[in-house]
């Protein structure tokens, strides 16, 4: 009998060794996969252990706060009886509920004004009188007049002393004077404005002596400084009753209230 071929191979022998080189190639991938596992393990172990991204944090508390002032602002209360859906209209609103503060000044004040011999000579009577007139001042009281040395005296006492006091009497006493009380609201402050600087070249254009005059020692006309001098000046050239008390025509055009 013929012995077989050595390359010849046994078909029972040939699966087997088929199936035990299957089986080592499927152990083998799964060491591969298991090393390979176990290679990945170590990172991932490592990510997990990370703490949380803490720069993330700021942004989302900024976030939360907006959402909060948003629902807060949004749920503000309107005020009781008010009405947000229709627009105001002003003329049906009471005058009251928009006027200003009523002025503690009275429309009654009054002040002394005096039209120096140099302003009567100079015929600026009439423009004097029309500059409080047009301001809406009320005429109390006039009358022209030529004081005595005394009489000036009394008047400028506060000024006695000074280099010029003497000149000043004897230019006062150079002519007639055209004294005059002026009554309304802040009329001493308001009429001192209206005569404007003593120094004639530091009064501004518009005033009495800003327009009508140059020198200092012709600047014009006086005015009273303050309300208690007012009413001392008042007292030296009037006597009572000669102020006379009454309500202007245009008062109510003049004054919103007394």
């Amino acid at each position: 009998m013929a012995k077989p071929h050595h390359n010849q191979q046994n078909p029972a022998s040939g699966t087997h060794a088929s199936r035990s080189a299957s089986a080592s190639s499927t152990t083998a991938t799964c060491r591969n996969n298991t090393d390979g596992g176990q290679q990945r393990n170590p990172l991932r172990r490592a990510l997990e252990a990370l703490p949380p991204p803490i720069f993330a944090l700021p942004f989302f508390a900024f976030a939360l706060a907006a959402i909060a002032i948003y629902f807060l602002s949004s749920r503000q209360v309107p005020a009781p009886n008010s009405v947000h859906s229709t627009p105001l209209d002003l003329l049906s609103i009471p005058a009251s509920t928009y006027s200003k503060p009523k002025s503690t000044m009275s429309s009654a004040e009054q002040t002394f004004i005096a039209i120096k011999p140099d302003g009567v000579q100079r015929g600026l009577v009439g423009p004097i009188i029309s500059r409080f007139e047009n301001r809406g001042y009320k005429l109390a009281a006039i009358k022209l007049v030529t004081p005595s040395k005394d009489h000036l005296e009394a008047h400028y006492a506060d000024l006695k002393g000074k280099p010029f006091f003497d000149g000043l009497i004897k230019y006062m006493l150079s002519g007639p004077i055209c004294a005059m009380v002026w009554e309304g609201r802040d009329a001493v402050k308001t009429g001192r404005a209206i005569l404007g600087a003593t120094n004639p070249l530091a009064s501004a254009p518009g005033t009495i002596r800003g327009d009508f005059a140059i020198d200092v020692g012709r600047n014009v006309c006086h005015g009273s400084d303050s309300v208690e001098n007012a009413k001392k000046e008042i007292a030296l050239w009037f006597k009572e009753g000669d102020v006379v008390s009454y309500k202007q025509s245009q008062f109510d055009w003049i004054y919103e209230k007394a």
